[in-house]
């Protein structure tokens, strides 16, 4: 077999591969380039530089698998690639300590102004009165996002003597407490952090993160770091923050356009920046080469890979019951993760009806993703499911009855939380994602893949109206309604589909309203 290698890989990477395969080492092809070559490999690596597009894969007749060197997949055509079997792999944790350090050197460079005092003296200035520091000893580091660089940076901050405290809804409280990290709210990390430090994937949920409202709550003592994903902070609101001086100070390894262009974080005297180094330690880019051949080697040889990126294979003889399931399976992880209140702790997933009888692993593996959805870099598949969900310390329960009282097929996901459990169950009818129970409500909602808005109340006359009369002020339409209740005049369960998602402001007018105890909007 043969492996194109069509960007830099460290030569451990390579040594790997050639044990076993014929290895060409082919960079800065250009497009066309690439596509007139590939179709002669069973497998190509890439780093950020090649992009492996939709008409390179199909020009690549004998491609297996496509492995990229490092994070992020922005440049592999995914979906083509998924079309025509081809897995893609790439390697999420081999960077974790390199991030984790680089994380940690900021944050000091940031508290004892080295950059700046550097130029300074370099410059032939000697000026110390301009760089007086402050300790990490006693202060408080807020972590936003627990996952591997975020518990890598709490273990290390802790030999500063420094109090962690961290936002993560999706780790357990015992793992947090092993990591000798306080879990709180979000909110909170904003107001009690002296230093705030942003570990999380940049999704539409955490794009500008850390905005207007974020930065008027902290401290104006408060430092921030991002060396995770430009894009989750409003760069220009943190600028007038510091400038106005409401914010100490910040130090950025990324951007939300790379390289920056009229930025004014660059030439703010109390920002410091990095052109995005987190994962540039020699050690790590030994450790994305060797994780991505042995990943190639893997899927080569008929093994399955421990970060496949897209959809794992569902067997033939299962693919027309559970390929529909896979989506309720994401949707319901999601639904749940978005519903449910306080530290998530376990998981239970019921199978029943014709469903249960088959190998559920996809299903399960969907399940977590959906629920990690925004929270992890890692894409989660039927080989690490189980291993992503240990590592946080969430507990998976799986359940199964072959029969099924009201529908062919029921799926049903239930978080346990420090505040309570929130259940989600979900059916396929008519090729349709169906919606059927949101705890103790039954009811059934078709999903249009746009906004829900669920609000739970006391049932009674006019509430309909005066949330519909909320929404449409805000000009949001609602495509459709349903309602679910407990008993008349008890307690009640609508849930408004809508085109497009409603603001705060308008969420919390409908808290407002008499009787209405919850109002959640959720993203399908």
């Amino acid at each position: 077999m043969r492996i194109l290698v069509a960007d830099p890989l460290a030569e451990e990477g390579l040594e790997v591969l050639r044990k076993q395969v014929q290895v060409d080492v082919r960079t800065k092809m250009k497009p066309e380039e690439l596509i007139s070559v590939i179709g002669d490999y069973e497998a190509v690596i890439v780093r950020s530089e090649t992009k492996v597009t939709r008409e390179a894969i199909e020009a690549g007749k004998k491609l297996q698998v496509i492995a990229r060197a490092g994070v992020g997949i922005d440049n592999v055509d995914v979906e083509a690639a998924t079309r025509r079997g081809i897995v893609v792999v790439n390697a999420p944790t081999a960077n974790t300590m390199a991030a984790a350090e680089h994380t940690v050197a900021m944050m000091l460079a940031l508290a004892r102004h080295i950059p700046q005092a550097h130029a300074n003296l370099s410059g032939g200035a000697w000026m110390r009165q301009n760089f007086v520091g402050v300790e990490l000893r006693n202060k408080t580091l807020g972590i936003v996002g627990l996952g591997n660089v975020g518990s890598e940076v709490a273990r290390r901050v802790q030999g500063f003597r420094m109090k962690v405290v961290a936002y993560d809804p999706f780790v357990s409280l015992e793992y947090a407490q092993n990591l000798r990290v306080e879990l709180v709210s979000f909110d909170k990390v904003l107001t009690d952090a002296d230093f705030i430090t942003l570990h999380l994937p940049l999704t539409d949920q955490s794009r500008n993160l850390v905005g207007v409202r974020e930065l008027s709550m902290v401290k104006p003592t408060a430092r921030i770091i991002n060396c995770a994903r430009g894009g989750l902070i409003d760069e220009q609101a943190l600028s007038q923050a510091i400038d106005e001086g409401r914010v100490a100070g910040a130090a950025l390894d990324v951007f939300a356009q790379e390289p920056p262009k009229d930025n004014p974080l660059m030439k703010n005297p109390r920002v410091i920046v990095t052109p995005h180094l987190g994962a540039s330690t020699a050690e790590a880019q030994t450790s994305v080469a060797i994780d991505a051949a042995e990943q190639v080697l893997a899927v080569l040889s008929g093994q399955p890979a421990r970060y496949a990126v897209n959809a794992p294979l569902i067997p033939r003889e299962s693919l027309s019951l559970l390929s529909p399931f896979l989506k309720v399976a994401t949707s319901l992880g999601r639904m749940v993760a978005q519903l449910a209140e306080g530290q998530m702790g376990s998981i239970d997933i019921r199978y029943e009806g014709e469903i249960a009888k088959h190998d559920l692993t996809v299903l399960k593996a969907g399940v977590i993703g959906g629920l990690l959805e925004g929270m992890t870099e890692e894409r989660i598949n039927v080989v690490n499911a189980n291993m992503i969900a240990q590592k946080r310390g969430l507990r998976v329960a799986e359940y199964r009855d072959t029969s099924c009282e009201n529908y062919a097929s029921l799926m049903t996901v239930s978080a346990t939380t420090s505040a309570g459990t929130t259940t989600v169950a979900g059916t396929v009818l008519r090729g349709e994602m169906h919606i059927l129970r949101v705890n103790d409500y039954w009811l059934d909602v078709v999903p249009k893949g746009g906004y829900l808005l669920f609000s739970d109340h006391r049932d009674r006359p006019g509430i309909i109206g005066a949330v519909g009369m909320i929404t449409g002020n805000a000009d949001i339409n609602v495509s459709s309604m349903q309602l679910s209740r407990l008993k008349p005049r008890g307690q009640a369960l609508m849930v408004l589909e809508l085109d497009e998602p409603l603001r705060d402001e308008h969420v919390k007018q409908i808290l407002s309203l008499p009787d209405i105890h919850t109002a959640k909007l959720v993203k399908v």
